[in-house]
């Protein structure tokens, strides 16, 4: 059974070219930067992190079929168990063309949470 420790929230934006992959990878380090889990240690007496935790991680993307998901995982630290949910969400907005720095004139908005749970 898995007992839920933490729930944490980011959000990532490509400026230039409408990447959602990208946008997905800053979501899911803006998430995991905000997390300092020493109470996994301290309180809940867990010795082996990477692989006894379980990380579910749901991310909220505009273009669901763009999104490369084992691509935007890669940015999390390397835990065994992860499991992903994609859904209909973000948002793009208007920004301005820049050449050489993408396709485009889209700003696309991810949003991420990542779940952290200890396995019994």
């Amino acid at each position: 059974m898995k007992k839920r420790f933490l729930v944490e929230f980011g959000t990532g934006v490509d400026l230039h070219g409408g990447n959602v992959t990208k946008a997905a990878q800053k979501a899911l380090r803006d998430a995991i930067s905000h997390c300092c889990l020493t109470g996994l240690s301290e309180v809940a007496g867990v010795k082996d992190a990477v692989n006894t935790l379980t990380l579910e991680v749901k991310i909220a993307t505009p273009f669901k079929e763009r999104l490369d998901v084992q691509e935007a995982l890669k940015s999390l630290p390397p835990y065994r168990n992860i499991t992903a949910e994609v859904v209909d969400g973000g948002m793009t907005v208007r920004g301005m063309h820049a050449p050489g720095l993408g396709e485009g004139d889209t700003l696309t908005i991810v949003n991420a949470s990542i779940t952290v749970c200890i396995n019994d």
